[in-house]
Order: C-alpha cells, then structure tokens, then sequence
C-alpha cells in the first residue's frame, strides 16, 4: 500500500501544452508535445498516444497535468521527459485530465 510519503515524492504540475507534431516513429500512433511550465521547471517535451481522441488543434494550448519528476524516458527516436496523465475511456483510449478552471501553468498538485 502506498503512503502518503510516496505520494508526496511524486511533483505533479500544471502545464500548457504550446507545440504538437506527429510522431510516425511511434509503434502505436502518438504526438510529440512540448508543454510549458512555467519559469521554474520550463518546456518539456512528452511522447502521449493521444491521436484516437484528439487533434493536433485541440491540444494545442491545452491546460494537462504531468509527472515532471520521473527520469526520462526513451521512446523510440525520441525522449519523453514528463508523463502527461490521463484515465481510459470506455473503449480504453486516454482522456486527459485537465484542471477545472484556468490554474497558473507551473502550479503544484497537492
């Protein structure tokens, strides 16, 4: 069981996701995002299988939430450096969770 210690070792922030592009390189189709979180952790770049719920213009200046704390991770030709969250939907595609109301990017989930 997890403790609250292990909850609070995960730094989760609110970002805006400020560039979308394809990823073909992907196994399963994905975009490439870079997110901006403010000046003190700064744009990252995410791998997301984002592509059965959403385009490119809909990402595109989207408030997310995101892991910023885990080491980065390869995929494919590419780095992820945060994990963007989501839940599965019924047909098990990921939905973004996303702040309810207009949050500072940068803001720290607690």
């Amino acid at each position: 069981m997890a403790t609250i210690e292990d909850f609070q070792k995960l730094d989760i922030r609110v970002g805006k996701i400020i560039e979308v592009e394809d990823f073909p390189e992907a196994r399963k189709p994905s975009y490439k995002l870079k997110i901006d979180f403010g000046e003190e952790i700064g744009i990252k770049k995410s791998c997301a299988q984002l592509v059965a719920k959403y385009t490119k213009e809909d990402l595109n200046g989207m408030l997310v939430l995101a892991v910023v704390n885990f080491p980065p991770r390869q995929i494919g030709p590419e780095v992820s450096e945060v994990l963007t969250l989501g839940v599965p939907d019924s047909d098990g595609e990921c939905v973004l969770i996303q702040p309810e109301r207009d949050i500072e990017i940068g803001a720290k989930l607690y």
